[in-house]
């Protein structure tokens, strides 16, 4: 019952991070302008880099927060119970993931909206808030479980008796 009590907890935590992570990517990436057409949105400047960039910072901010996370779960982890909060940290990563997209599309209001054919007025130019390579949904929960991994990966080595050769005696290289 303290396992699911752990993961819940995680999972609930990073939600609340992701909701938080997604005003910080609104506020940090650049909006991409559309045209209205009779057939729907179509881009302004088909050369603009704002669709990358969005991508890019929708990556710093999940991949920093998961970095965060796994950090701190490792150090809650050493109480015990380390499978429940890696658990919590890959589920709970995935949906800060989304609810971060999710909050920083809708910070944009109505633009978002108008985006969809129909409607806004057709020549209109409205400002969209997205992500392109869905790639980067994962960068939350991949980085907080690489980052838990290797820490509890550097401190079993410590303890391992495969870092002290020949039983932890001393031994001269050359008798």
């Amino acid at each position: 019952m303290r396992d699911l009590r752990d993961f819940g907890l995680t999972v609930v935590v990073l939600a609340l991070m992701g909701i938080a992570a997604g005003f910080a990517w609104s506020g940090l990436s650049p909006r991409t302008p559309y045209v209205i057409t009779k057939t729907g949105p179509v881009l302004t400047d088909p050369t603009t880099q704002s669709l990358i960039a969005a991508d890019g910072w929708f990556a710093v901010v999940t991949a920093s927060a998961g970095l965060a996370c796994g950090v701190v779960a490792y150090l809650v982890s050493r109480e015990g119970r380390p499978v429940a909060l890696l658990a919590g940290l890959a589920a709970g990563g995935l949906l800060a993931g989304f609810l971060t997209l999710s909050v920083g599309m809708s910070l944009g209001g109505p633009t978002i909206r108008a985006a969809s054919a129909g409607a806004a007025a057709v020549g209109s130019t409205v400002d969209v808030l997205t992500v392109t390579a869905s790639g980067v949904l994962l960068s939350w929960p991949l980085v907080a479980v690489a980052v838990f991994g290797i820490m509890e990966s550097v401190d079993g080595y410590r303890d391992s008796p495969l870092r002290k050769p020949y039983a932890g005696e001393q031994h001269d290289a050359g008798t």
